[in-house]
């Protein structure tokens, strides 16, 4: 604990001359000082957080006086053992973040990593800059942190999946240890001792379940989260659902037998998940009234011809049960953003989400994803032995349930009850009876729907303000 406190310390000097201009070597120092911290925190947190250094960091301008710090870690030895630890935060200075005593790190799910995920607003060419969580908590006061999971930087022109083989949810479970120790350290240092918050969506959820599970063996002093948000996931599913889990348990039962034939690489919609989400967002976007050449004739019924790009990009995201198949979903009529039906009974455009911005984000999608940690998730949710959960009744943190009405929604409540927990609160976003999820707000409606600011983001806000 001794040479923990005295890393603070020395952190604390290290920030204070660290940039407070715009010289070229202010991008160094912050590299160096992350190190620092990591090298020197990471013993501390052994089997929570690993031994890493900083390859690079930079800054980047986002809007007004929040700014995008980047830190590129190098976390194993392989050429792809790297994640990114991305800051948005407003600044006093160039190079010099403000204090604040609230602080979010977010983990992102399958196929986008951060900046898809979380701040997809910065660059796009079709909503404001501030629309997205990530923008608007910075621009609201509070410091905003997060990761890349190793997958997300695999180059597209990658034939060689061997080194996935022993990424799994303990890896990237980990890795977020590492995130959060580079956080927490680098904003003692910076002068800020309030709160740091685990938001975590999707299958990232499950990635910061397992997380806590492993923080939840260290002493108290040296956990490093004080709330948990963990967003439209679950990790067991309550005895009502047993038709879920079932469904979880044939996913596993496919996907493993994908996996124990070799394959290292790929998620629920097969082999470079995020390839095929690319295509679907750039024919959409380019030649939307061309037929798709990603799908059949009669795809979605006899006679039906070979539907148009458009209409391929709206049913992906608006009937994403369909597109897991044969495969069955995470829940019945899960898709990703609610959509309008048409005269054929089809999604014919989208409700909540504009449609160019649904093809931009297809378009962002991380071309790979390890398959083991799909595998494990899968294997979680069937309700077989995992070694993610044994400690979970000692995770104590107040916890805010975040749910959308059309992804896993209600069916993501009964996995924060395995927490030992007392402060507990479920946010289920809906608009419709449960009967009609398959038409109520999306699992990806929570982040880029245009009335999500109101309906999710301040929410959370105001949560985490209170904890």
């Amino acid at each position: 604990m001794r040479s923990w406190f005295s890393l603070f310390v020395g952190l604390t000097l290290l920030s204070l001359g660290c940039g407070i201009s715009e010289s070229p070597e202010a991008s160094e120092d912050l590299r160096d000082s992350a190190t620092a911290a990591l090298v020197s925190g990471a013993s501390a947190l052994e089997g929570v957080a690993s031994t890493a250094s900083t390859q690079r960091a930079s800054r980047q301008q986002v809007f007004g006086d929040v700014a995008h710090y980047r830190f590129e870690l190098k976390v194993g030895p392989g050429v792809h053992d790297t994640v990114t630890v991305h800051r948005v935060v407003k600044e006093r200075a160039p190079w010099v973040p403000a204090r604040a005593s609230r602080a979010v790190f977010l983990v992102h799910g399958d196929a986008w990593g951060f900046e898809a995920a979380f701040l997809s607003s910065v660059g796009s060419a079709h909503v404001p800059v501030d629309q997205s969580i990530g923008a608007y908590l910075a621009q609201e006061g509070v410091d905003v942190w997060g990761i890349d999971m190793r997958w997300v930087g695999v180059p597209t022109d990658t034939t060689d999946f061997s080194f996935m083989a022993g990424w799994n949810l303990g890896t990237h479970a980990k890795d977020v240890g590492t995130g959060l120790l580079l956080a927490r350290t680098l904003r003692l240092a910076g002068g800020d001792v309030g709160s740091m918050n685990l938001l975590a969506w999707s299958r990232g959820a499950m990635v910061a379940y397992a997380y806590l599970n492993s923080e939840a063996r260290l002493p108290k002093l040296l956990r490093q989260v004080d709330g948990f948000i963990p967003v439209d996931m679950a990790v067991r599913h309550a005895p009502q659902f047993a038709q879920q889990q079932q469904w979880a348990c044939e996913r596993h039962t496919a996907l493993k037998a994908r996996r124990d034939a070799g394959v290292t690489e790929g998620g629920l919609l097969g082999p470079a998940p995020g390839i095929t989400l690319q295509y679907i967002g750039m024919f959409a976007a380019t030649a939307p009234d061309a037929p798709s050449p990603l799908l059949p004739d009669d795809v979605f019924g006899p006679g039906t011809g070979r539907p148009t790009n458009r209409r391929a990009a709206i049913v992906s995201a608006a009937a994403t049960y369909a597109l897991l198949a044969p495969l069955q979903p995470l829940t019945p009529g899960y898709h990703l953003m609610a959509g309008i039906p048409d005269a054929s009974g089809l999604p014919g455009s989208l409700k909540y989400t504009s449609e160019p911005y649904l093809y931009e984000y297809a378009q962002r999608a991380a071309p790979y994803q390890s398959l083991n940690e799909v595998v494990e998730s899968e294997a979680w949710a069937c309700g077989l032995n995992v070694p993610y959960d044994d400690y979970l009744k000692r995770v104590k943190v107040p916890v805010l349930y975040v749910g959308a009405g059309g992804g896993v929604g209600e069916y993501g409540v009964h996995s924060a009850t395995l927490l030992g927990s007392t402060d507990v609160t479920s946010l289920v976003v809906r608009d419709l009876p449960t009967s009609a999820r398959a038409l109520d707000f999306g699992h990806a409606d929570l982040f880029l729907a245009n009335t999500a600011r109101q309906r999710v983001w301040k929410p959370i806000l105001q949560w985490v303000r209170a904890h």
